[in-house]
């Protein structure tokens, strides 16, 4: 299964689920087609930055790109969330003809056709921005990191490796 988003009217990184139980997803919408890929956390960062990297590159280099901002969609994903896989793969290139950035997600498992399936989408410079921008923010707002050890604090508390064991919590 290929799906293409060549001109999405939305894109973004959003989280079902509760903090440290969160499910990652890359959302694209394009007219009445909807379709939405799970990824990791690690994966969701890297790609927010990668895509923020890019576009400052291409900056350099004299294309109209717009800067660093708060995003202006901070909105939920769009319902019903249905996801189509889950991204083993992840591809970033410039489509210089297009002017937009493409990214595409492959899955680890093939379909019922044995083909991997593939989700492509360019995104406009503006996008691709607000996508970085996205991405980085939801992937910060999980569980605060331990001063200690920098793993994840739950709510009640964690096994600490440089504690040696475990530590209550260290605010409240």
């Amino acid at each position: 299964m290929m799906l293409a988003f060549d001109n999405p009217d939305r894109c973004i990184v959003g989280t079902i689920g509760a903090p440290g139980e969160r499910l990652f997803l890359i959302q694209v919408a394009q007219g009445n087609r909807l379709a939405a890929v799970a990824l990791e956390k690690e994966q969701a960062l890297l790609l927010g930055v990668r895509v923020a990297d890019v576009l400052d590159q291409l900056a350099e280099l004299g294309h109209e790109v717009p800067p660093r901002q708060h995003p202006a969609d901070m909105g939920p994903l769009d319902a019903p969330v249905e996801v189509t896989f889950r991204a083993a793969a992840i591809g970033l290139a410039w489509d210089h003809e297009r002017n937009r950035l493409l990214l595409e997600l492959f899955s680890g498992e093939p379909d019922d056709d044995d083909e991997n399936s593939l989700v492509q989408i360019r995104m406009t410079p503006v996008m691709a921005r607000e996508f970085s921008t996205r991405a980085e923010l939801v992937v910060a707002s999980g569980r605060p990191a331990c001063p200690a050890c920098s793993q994840p604090l739950d709510p009640a508390g964690h096994i600490c490796p440089r504690a040696n064991g475990y530590r209550g919590p260290l605010f409240g």
